[in-house]
């Protein structure tokens, strides 16, 4: 698939995104483990997200749809799945085989998880070495490193892990394990990385404690199943936070999206950038905050993206560096390494693509100098199959004079059914 876009000359609507992905796949796993039903509302249907469904329907979850947004999760119970007779194909979901490699390590039976091609070059071993010290049997190709990985779990002890990155899939996949071992898991990130997973536990009644970067989870808990409401996604909505931000006079409102302030460095980034964000109509559902996010376009000038701030924003990085590339001086990113291990390698990805639209960026190992303030125009864009390179240069194609390209994006469909719609409505 092949998307279009022209240059913008102002933005001026109010928008809803679809639901947050890290929520979605959450809810999907741990209704499953909780007694009752989960009826989750506002759910992504993404390919990702439908991956975690079809893995959990292998293992004997019962899932209904009363209507396009909403999906009934029939849980099992914490020690209720069963051994799956195929293998559990996570498609491109790394969200997906990393948290269920957590829950299948607490298992009796034994299991095989698998994905397609980029995932079967994503490290998986930051995940399986915990998971091993817990008493779990993994392994998988270069030593339990890459998938395929078969994993016969059941049988665990606590841990105290200290994790060498601040990584919300590594942070998650133990604290599911630790819902199986006897007695309190600890683990300490160097920086608090996202925490959906310990707010929606505590929302279904884990036995579970928060210390700003410190978890401590204890096993054995009985987890009820409850209504969750998925608020819109700051990751999606980020792609038009940039694109109005970026284009001085603009005004967008993008309702009801998640504001949790382990996912908010795009709002601080993008603030220090000058852009003016007003969140109005806040509110608390199912344990996440909520509000609308007003965006008001001025110009932007750059800034410096590091340390803490990284796991913040990590999935936003891409459509970033395209505010950096409008932005007046330069903007300066490190510490985030992470981006060469997701879809693609997200630094080189967004380094080819920028240039080619006449942007003056420098690549180093853990980040890039983009040179900013210079015209932008149209190009043919590729998308690394990755769908966040797509929809950052879609962003950017609303930027650049003419027309740009972005070819192979039938990949956006991963996280954002609908993005090209949405896009186009922004200028109407």
């Amino acid at each position: 698939m092949r998307l279009q876009v022209r240059y913008a000359g102002k933005i001026n609507n109010q928008i809803s995104v679809p639901g947050d992905k890290s929520i979605s796949h959450r809810a999907v796993m741990l209704g499953a483990l909780a007694n009752g039903t989960t009826t989750v509302t506002n759910f992504l249907m993404g390919a990702d997200c439908l991956s975690s469904i079809a893995c959990f329907k292998k293992m004997g979850v019962e899932f209904g749809q009363p209507d396009k947004n909403t999906i009934i999760v029939k849980g099992n119970g914490l020690y209720g799945l069963r051994e799956p007779d195929d293998v559990l194909d996570v498609g491109n979901s790394g969200t997906t085989i990393r948290l269920i490699m957590g829950i299948l390590a607490g298992q009796s039976f034994f299991s095989t998880l698998t994905g397609d091609a980029s995932i079967r070059k994503r490290p998986m071993g930051r995940v399986a070495q915990p998971l091993l010290k817990m008493g779990a049997v993994i392994d998988g190709r270069q030593g339990g490193s890459l998938a395929p990985l078969s994993i016969r779990g059941g049988h665990l002890k606590p841990i105290e892990f200290i994790s060498p990155v601040a990584s919300a899939q590594v942070k998650s996949a133990v604290i599911l394990a630790g819902l199986y071992a006897g007695g309190q898991t600890e683990i300490r990130e160097p920086y608090k990385s996202r925490d959906h997973t310990e707010r929606m536990l505590a929302y279904l009644g884990a036995d579970i404690q928060v210390n700003d970067n410190i978890v401590k989870i204890m096993s054995g808990s009985n987890l009820e199943g409850k209504p969750v409401e998925v608020p819109g996604d700051i990751s999606s909505a980020a792609f038009f936070m940039v694109a109005a931000a970026a284009i001085p006079g603009s005004r967008l409102t993008i309702k009801r999206v998640g504001i949790n302030p382990t996912r908010t460095g795009i709002i601080d980034v993008l603030r220090s950038m000058g852009t003016q964000i007003i969140i109005q109509n806040e509110e608390e559902v199912n344990g996440e905050p909520v509000g609308d996010i007003c965006v008001l376009g001025s110009e932007l000038k750059g800034t410096v993206i590091e340390g803490s701030l990284i796991p913040r924003l990590i999935d936003e990085i891409p459509v970033i560096t395209v505010a950096a590339a409008a932005a007046l001086g330069e903007t300066i990113i490190r510490d985030a390494a992470e981006l060469k291990v997701k879809e693609s390698n997200r630094i080189s990805a967004m380094t080819v693509e920028l240039r080619k639209l006449g942007v003056n960026v420098d690549e180093f190992d853990d980040g890039m100098i983009i040179h900013g303030g210079g015209k932008l125009n149209g190009a043919i864009c590729e998308s690394h199959d990755d769908h966040r390179v797509a929809m950052s240069m879609a962003v950017a194609g609303l930027l650049a004079k003419g027309e740009t390209v972005i070819t192979n994006a039938e990949c956006i469909d991963i996280s954002f059914p609908g993005f090209a719609e949405i896009l186009n409505s922004l200028t109407y």
